[in-house]
């Protein structure tokens, strides 16, 4: 599977330890930054991201932050980009299986890496259930439109 990653530099050690751990499990990745702990604005690198999910130039992205709540706000201003902030794998299979959500939100100084890599596994692994969520996935797609 082919990810898009973007963080600020509070999510900075953990998109580099994720992004290593993505690809030795045989995924690609594009990192759009940012590329160090250099004070920046999240924005600049999430919805690049963002946008590479939405294009189809990744099939899923994964953005960092200090809490993951700023990230996954701009990221969800993207059409087409389904966001889930997740910080248990509940969470995560939720936000796959109810949602189709296609980019995932992690707060770099709210969770551990072990539960980071928990959480992505699961969201990884859990296929979108379709039946009645499809439905009211439309409904949310034509907000974007308004």
């Amino acid at each position: 599977m082919k990810f898009a990653l973007g963080s600020d530099h509070a999510g900075w050690p953990l998109k580099e330890q994720i992004k290593e751990w993505l690809t030795l499990h045989g995924h690609d990745v594009v990192d759009f930054g940012t590329h160090d702990a250099t004070p920046c604005d999240y924005p600049d690198f999430v919805v690049p991201a963002a946008r590479a999910v939405a294009h189809g130039m990744a099939e899923r992205g994964v953005v960092f932050g200090g809490s993951g709540n700023g990230e996954a706000m701009a990221a969800n201003k993207i059409r087409g980009i389904r966001c889930g902030l997740c910080f248990t794998t509940e969470l995560a299979r939720l936000n796959r299986a109810h949602n189709d959500g296609n980019v995932l939100s992690l707060g770099a100084r709210l969770i551990t890496l072990e539960l980071a890599l928990d959480i992505l596994r699961v969201w990884i692994e859990t296929p979108f259930e379709g039946g009645r969520h499809i439905a009211r996935l439309a409904k949310v797609d034509i907000l974007g439109s308004n």
